[in-house]
């Protein structure tokens, strides 16, 4: 399996907002995730949860912007930063690196966050 494809095509779906069906496609089953706010979850099922709630929450996308990603081996890291308005009047803007280990398979066994402001 070519990882850096499975990147190129993880992250196109993720710069254009569909980071549920990302999840969705490109996540082992058992895959973990953690951020740097300590929020963790433990399987592919959690995470499309978690998604689509946080997604549900937002009011208006001001913009996705992905920098760029590089792959070693079965490791990769995409820069992102992601601007919304939220329902609940608040603002997020995160720019991070998302780091992934991904099986043999092409799947994503392990996704952490890392602030990079």
């Amino acid at each position: 399996m070519n990882i850096q494809e499975q990147v190129q095509k993880m992250d196109a779906l993720v710069a254009k907002g569909d980071i549920v069906n990302a999840v969705k496609d490109f996540f082992a089953e058992q895959a973990s995730t953690s951020d740097y706010g300590n929020v963790t979850t433990g399987n592919r099922q959690q995470m499309v949860e978690k998604m689509e709630g946080f997604l549900g929450a937002i009011a208006q996308v001001n913009g996705i912007t992905h920098h760029h990603s590089i792959t070693d081996g079965n490791v990769s890291a995409s820069e992102f930063t992601f601007d919304f308005d939220m329902k609940d009047g608040s603002k997020i803007y995160w720019h991070e690196i998302i780091r992934r280990i991904w099986n043999a398979e092409g799947k994503v066994i392990k996704e952490e966050y890392f602030n990079a402001n």
